[in-house]
């Protein structure tokens, strides 16, 4: 695994995560609120792993990070069946009907971090797991913590603000274009191409309303900063992740796979995940939620 690969797993692990989950309202899971406090002492083998050789030490250092975003996963039927039934007394109020699109972003954000878990193992073992090859495995892995984990959030974050037709669509868009993405992968290029293609869309129906809706009502100038690199950086990253996805189905000239980690990776890394995790933090500083309280689920 590339050193900058690394640094952006490790980002992931140690920030984007943690934080992330810090912005996950409504009912919480008991479990989901342990594993947020615990999240960076759980995460310490995994980005142990990743600087060790490929060996059996550093598959099992890397397994109990992936036992952890197992754990994450579980949180997402605890919260469904928290959602689908009324709330304890004097709880806050549920119902999955008027947050639907909104609900699936935040459910998809705690399932894919096991994704990058179990091919983070793999990637460590030397295992060319389900038949990818061991580079596509270690650019997995910041995929599910970033595409996977972070997007969706903020695509549900999104929507929960900024209701309407686009914030809706980039809800659903974002875990569909994930999802095809991952399943263009076991069945061609062309595949993974409409995956792109859809996933594009999602997240330009983010970067929409955050620039349009969310940075000019932002009190103060750094989170309105925040919100637009966030939206713009969106803009180019993807237009990569087209080229990229169109030149490996069609042949066509495209970047390789060094130079996408180093442009589309680290530009959703830092422009897009980053900032926006920063600006949201920031606004719900500003106005605090009052679901704040775990559901006994």
């Amino acid at each position: 695994m590339s050193v900058l690969v690394g640094l952006i797993v490790m980002l992931g692990m140690f920030v984007v995560v943690p934080a992330g989950l810090g912005l996950i309202d409504g009912p919480r899971p008991r479990g989901l609120l342990l594993l947020r406090r615990a999240w960076p002492l759980l995460a310490l083998p995994g980005a142990v792993a990743l600087w060790l050789p490929r060996s059996p030490t550093a598959a099992a250092l890397a397994a109990v990070y992936a036992l952890a975003t197992l754990a994450l996963a579980l949180c997402a039927p605890a919260r469904l069946a928290a959602l689908l039934r009324p709330p304890p007394a004097g709880g806050p109020p549920g119902g999955l009907r008027s947050a639907a699109p909104s609900e699936v972003a935040v459910l998809t954000a705690l399932v894919t971090p096991s994704v990058a878990g179990l091919a983070l193992v793999a990637e460590r073992a030397g295992h060319e797991l389900l038949g990818f090859d061991l580079d596509i495995l270690a650019l997995t892995v910041p995929h599910f913590h970033f595409a996977g984990f972070a997007a969706a959030l903020v695509a549900g974050l999104v929507c929960r603000t900024s209701d309407g037709a686009a914030t809706r669509f980039a809800a659903l868009s974002v875990p569909l274009g994930t999802l095809l993405v991952l399943t263009g992968y076991f069945i061609d290029d062309w595949a993974e191409l409409a995956g792109a293609v859809v996933l594009t869309a999602g997240m330009w129906a983010v970067a929409l309303p955050t620039w349009r809706d969310l940075r000019p009502g932002a009190a103060d100038r750094v989170t309105r900063g925040l919100l637009a690199v966030s939206a713009a950086v969106l803009v180019a990253t993807m237009l990569l992740a087209l080229s990229w996805a169109l030149g490996e189905a069609t042949g066509l000239p495209h970047p390789n796979l060094t130079w996408m980690a180093a442009t589309h990776g680290l530009g959703n890394a830092l422009g897009f995940v980053l900032c926006s995790l920063l600006a949201w933090r920031r606004l719900r500083a500003a106005t605090p939620s009052k679901e704040t309280a775990p559901w006994p689920v």
